[in-house]
C-alpha cells in the first residue's frame, strides 16, 4: 500500500474530506513534476558538484494558484539563472485546468450566464470566480471564430436556406439585432451552416454581402435558394449566383395570408392554401392555385392577387420529388434559430458584438459536427436526379 492510497484510507476512517487527500497529492505531483523537468533542462542534480561548472544553474522558484476541480493547488515554478528554461507541466498564464475550462465552455454554449457559471463553480468547486473571468476563460473560442470564418466551403450546394433571427447586443445600448444566418445542404445530404452575419437590420443589401463571402470562400454553384420574401431579396441572389433558382417559403406565404383574412375564414384558406404547394406535380399544383383564386378572390381580392403575382411559388416542383417537403419552406433553418434563440434568451443581453460571435460558432460548430455524416431527408434517393441538375449547367 503506498502512502497515497494509506492517506485516503485514514481519510476514510476518520470522516475527512478525500477531496483534501487529492489535493495534496496532486500539489506535491505536479511540484514534483516541474523540479524533474528543469534537472532534465540543466542535465544535472540539484546539489550535483557538475553543475558549478555547466554555465547555468537554478534560480528559486516563484509561486501560482493553480485552481483544479480538488481545490486550489500551490505550484512553484522553478527558474534557471540564464531565463532560458520553458516548464510544460502547467501552461503560462493558466490559472485554471481543462476540466474547468471544458465545463465553463459547455455551459455557455448552452447559454448559461457569467454570472450563473461563476455561481455554480464557486457551490460545486468551492472558489469563487468573477463573471469577467469566466468570461475571460470563454475567449479561447476566439480562435474558433477566426477558423469558421476562413474556411473553405463546398464548390456545390443543392439547396441554401436563408433566415435571420433577432438578438440583443449591447453596444452603447441593449437592441435587438438581425443575425443573418445561411445553411445548406451539398449534394449528398449533408448539412452545414455556411455564413453569418450581424446588422442593426435585416436587408437584402446585408444578404448580398453574406452571399458574397460564401461565392469568396469557394461556393461555385448553387441549385436553390430557400427564403421569406424579403423586399430585394432576389435581386441580390441572382447578382452573385445568376444560375441559382429562388422558392418563396410557402409557409409564411400561408402565415402571411393568415394575417390578411378575419379570424373565422384562416383555418379554411390555410388548408386550402396547402393543395397549392402539396400536390403530386406542377400541373396539378397551377390548378390548385387556381381553384383557390376563384374561391377566395371576390372576398380578399389583395390575398389572391399577390399569389398570382408571385412567380416564385412553384420553383421546388422542378426539382426531385424526394425532396419536395425539404424545399418549400424554410422549416429546416427555422428550427435551428428557434434553438439558438432559446440557449441566447438565458443570456438576456450579450455585452459586446466579439461575445455573441464566440456564442454563434459554438453554435454552429455543433450543429456541423453533428451534420456532417447524416443525410437530411430525401436526399438519399435524390443524389442522381441532382447530379444530372449540376451537369445541365455546365
Amino acid at each position: 500500500m503506498n502512502q497515497f492510497t494509506t492517506d485516503i484510507v485514514q481519510a476514510l476512517v476518520k470522516k475527512e474530506d478525500i477531496k483534501e487527500v487529492f489535493r495534496t497529492h496532486l500539489e506535491s505531483a505536479v511540484n514534483a513534476l516541474l523540479a524533474s523537468e528543469l534537472t532534465c533542462f540543466l542535465d544535472y542534480e540539484k546539489y550535483d558538484r557538475i553543475g558549478f561548472n555547466s554555465g547555468n544553474s537554478r534560480n528559486g522558484a516563484y509561486s501560482r494558484t493553480l485552481h483544479t476541480e480538488f481545490g486550489n493547488l500551490q505550484i512553484a515554478i522553478p527558474r534557471d539563472r540564464n531565463g532560458e528554461f520553458r516548464q510544460q507541466t502547467v501552461a503560462p498564464y493558466k490559472r485554471s485546468n481543462d476540466t474547468l475550462e471544458s465545463f465553463v465552455i459547455h455551459m455557455f454554449q448552452k447559454g448559461v450566464t457569467m454570472t450563473e457559471i461563476s455561481d455554480l463553480i464557486e457551490k460545486m468547486y468551492g472558489h469563487h470566480y468573477t463573471p469577467q473571468t469566466i468570461s475571460n476563460m470563454t475567449k479561447a473560442m476566439s480562435e474558433q471564430v477566426e477558423a469558421f470564418q476562413a474556411r473553405a466551403l463546398s464548390a456545390r450546394y443543392a439547396c441554401v436556406y436563408l433566415d435571420a433571427t433577432y438578438i440583443a447586443l449591447k453596444r452603447e445600448t441593449v437592441e435587438k439585432e438581425a443575425v443573418y444566418i445561411a445553411v445548406g445542404i451539398r449534394e449528398d445530404g449533408s448539412k452545414e451552416v455556411l455564413a453569418y452575419t450581424i446588422a442593426p437590420n435585416e436587408s437584402a443589401r446585408v444578404w448580398k454581402e453574406l452571399l458574397e463571402d460564401i461565392r469568396d470562400c469557394g461556393t461555385e454553384e448553387i441549385l436553390l435558394f430557400i427564403l421569406d420574401g424579403l423586399k430585394g431579396i432576389t435581386n441580390s441572389i441572382f447578382s452573385v449566383f445568376p444560375e441559382s433558382k429562388y422558392q418563396s417559403c410557402c409557409v409564411h406565404l400561408a402565415r402571411n395570408i393568415a394575417h390578411k383574412v378575419r379570424v373565422k375564414d384562416r383555418a379554411e384558406i390555410c388548408e386550402d392554401f396547402k393543395t397549392v404547394y402539396r400536390a403530386d406535380n406542377l400541373e396539378m399544383g397551377h390548378k390548385a392555385l387556381q381553384e383557390f383564386v376563384e374561391k377566395w378572390k371576390s372576398i380578399y381580392p389583395k390575398v389572391t392577387k399577390a399569389l398570382l403575382e408571385n412567380p416564385y411559388i412553384f420553383t421546388f416542383y422542378s426539382f426531385p420529388k424526394g425532396i419536395w417537403r425539404s424545399i418549400y419552406s424554410t422549416n429546416l433553418i427555422e428550427s435551428f434559430n428557434k434553438q439558438i434563440k432559446k440557449y441566447s434568451k438565458r443570456k438576456e443581453q450579450f455585452p459586446n458584438e466579439e461575445s455573441l460571435e464566440r456564442f454563434l460558432v459554438s453554435q454552429f460548430n455543433q450543429y456541423n459536427q453533428r451534420f456532417a455524416t447524416r443525410c437530411h431527408l430525401g436526399f438519399d434517393k435524390s443524389r442522381a436526379e441532382l447530379e444530372l441538375m449540376f451537369k445541365s449547367k455546365e
